[in-house]
Order: C-alpha cells, then sequence, then structure tokens
C-alpha cells in the first residue's frame, strides 16, 4: 500500500473528510495597539470581543451583525516584536485582506475624516466596487462592495485615486495619528 492510500484508507475509517469550511482569522502585529485597534474598530466598523489572557496585548475584531466572528486577531508585544524588538509593517508575501462590505461613500467619508489616504476600483466585468486602505501596521485592506446597492456615483478611478495592483501607496512617516 502506498502513502497516499495508507491515508486515504486511515480516513474512510476514523476520520473526518479534510474540509475547509472558511477563513477562521488573519493576525496583525502592531507597535501600535491603540491606533490599530481604533482604525478597525472606528473607521472600518468591527467591533471589540472578548480575547483570552495571553500574557500581551491584543486585541478580536469582528463582525457587528449578529453571530458575526472574530475575524481580525491583533497582537502587540511580546511574540508581535521580532529580533529588533518591533512588529514589522505590511503584509510581506500576503498582498491585502479582503473584506465584503457595503456603505462605500460612508468609508469613503470616514477616511477623508481621518485623514487616511485610499484607492478606488471597479473590478472589471462585474458589478463589484472597491477600496483599498492600509491600517497602521502597513496592511493593505480591501473592501468589496455589490454596486447594485451603493447609489449612481461611481468610484474615482482617475489617476492617482485609481488602485492599481502591485502598487503601494503606503508612507508610514504620513500616516495620521489614529490615537
Amino acid at each position: 500500500m502506498t502513502g497516499a492510500e495508507a491515508i486515504k484508507a486511515a480516513e474512510n475509517k476514523t476520520l473526518p473528510l479534510a474540509t475547509v469550511h472558511g477563513l477562521f482569522h488573519i493576525a496583525i502585529k502592531t507597535e501600535n495597539l491603540a491606533a490599530t485597534r481604533k482604525f478597525w474598530t472606528e473607521i472600518i466598523g468591527l467591533r471589540e470581543f472578548p480575547r483570552p489572557d495571553f500574557g500581551y496585548p491584543g486585541a478580536w475584531l469582528g463582525c457587528t451583525q449578529p453571530g458575526g466572528l472574530a475575524i481580525i486577531h491583533v497582537y502587540a508585544g511580546g511574540p508581535a516584536l521580532g529580533p529588533e524588538g518591533k512588529a514589522s509593517n505590511g503584509t510581506a508575501a500576503i498582498d491585502h485582506v479582503s473584506l465584503s462590505c457595503s456603505g462605500y461613500r460612508s468609508y469613503v467619508s470616514r477616511f477623508k475624516a481621518a485623514g487616511l489616504d485610499w484607492r478606488e476600483f471597479i473590478v472589471p466585468g462585474t458589478s463589484l466596487w472597491q477600496l483599498f486602505v492600509y491600517d497602521p501596521s502597513g496592511v493593505q485592506l480591501e473592501l468589496t462592495f455589490e454596486s447594485g446597492g451603493e447609489g449612481e456615483q461611481q468610484p474615482d478611478v482617475s489617476a492617482g485615486r485609481k488602485y492599481v495592483a502591485g502598487s503601494s501607496f503606503f508612507d508610514a512617516a504620513k500616516y495620521p495619528r489614529l490615537a
């Protein structure tokens, strides 16, 4: 019996079928927990969930609707700090985190009020609109909207505002102080 056949035989006898059920959460390291918490709760609109005491600071944030899950886990200090004693910025090999949203113009207003830079995009051949923004740790966030419920005003895809894949517009030195 080959290794693959042995695994299949064992799964068929005693184990449930290996199945992915969805994304459980994204973990973000930060040096500024207060600013990161404020971004995700006051600007993006997630709510804070109870978090176990792991022995270092952090926050669990999730969707506001009933049954919403803690989809963003933030941690600061301890394991969030690299060898230099600092949390790294950005998303490294992960380009962005995408959330399904509604209220396109409300988000643009929130970004303006907070002094955040953002980009806009219309997904070709679909009815999807997108906003791109960075959190205080440099994690790029994509908010995706079904355009049918978002009013008549189209996204601003002019030069300088249109999202260009692979082009970062995060500048830690110019990021507004949120906390």
